[in-house]
């Protein structure tokens, strides 16, 4: 592992993967990448402070996408780069301060104030989406589920395919076709329908952000929708 280190700058991580949801062992990887002389960076916007701390398992950087679970409201553009190194602080700073790209003071108070309920909402969210991930498992139109024990995120992959997915996505009532995810309310997105994404992602991918509903209304919202994908 340090020699697929070798020569990089920064080594970059994200876990779980999105849309794959596939987790990395950071510990191990960081211990390789410094042996290596490289930084590691890691995007922890999945699993939120609250559920992984990549700087407790020595990793350099954490970024953060502020607009999905740390605003949590669907209302704000924002990001969010941590460290405890005060080297690399200092060189951050320097290049924001040299180059702009910072906050508006309306976009900081919105995540400000989605920080407040975070411990909330990811409780929530997490708590449905294991319930969720229960159900659906025998149903027929789905041909796998993907869930990494932890967090508000849900992948599952329909048996027909992008079709299926596609149809899937038309049906429901509750649950949002967008892009974004980390909200309060239940999004989804068939992933494969973006040419840029990695030929690995099963053309019948959906990915599904749970939000805080009522956990009998998103079932039953899902479940009519996969109902109507049995071919």
């Amino acid at each position: 592992m340090v020699k697929a280190c070798e020569d990089a700058a920064p080594v970059w991580l994200e876990s779980p993967t999105n849309p794959a949801l596939e987790l990395a062992d950071i510990e191990t990887i960081t211990a390789a990448a410094h042996e290596a002389g490289a930084y590691v960076a890691v995007d922890n916007t999945f699993a939120t402070p609250l559920l992984q701390t990549p700087l407790a398992m020595g990793v350099d950087l954490v970024v953060h996408s502020a607009t999905k679970y740390l605003a949590g409201h669907s209302d704000v553009l924002l990001g969010a780069i941590c460290t405890t190194d005060d080297e690399l602080f200092a060189v951050l700073k320097n290049r924001r301060d040299l180059m702009g790209a910072i906050p508006g003071p309306f976009e900081a108070r919105l995540v400000l104030r989605g920080m407040r309920t975070l411990h909330l909402r990811v409780e929530r969210s997490q708590a449905n989406a294991q319930e969720l991930v229960r159900r659906p498992a025998d149903h027929p139109a789905l041909g796998e589920v993907r869930y990494p024990g932890f967090g508000g995120i849900v992948s599952i992959v329909l048996a027909q395919g992008a079709i299926a997915a596609d149809l899937l996505t038309h049906k429901t009532k509750l649950w949002v076709h967008a892009t974004s995810l980390g909200g309060v309310e239940s999004t989804f997105e068939r992933r494969r329908r973006w040419k840029a994404e990695a030929p690995t992602i099963p053309e019948g991918l959906v990915r599904l952000s749970v939000g805080v509903e009522d956990v009998e209304d998103l079932w039953d919202d899902l479940r009519t929708a996969l109902d109507g994908c049995v071919g």
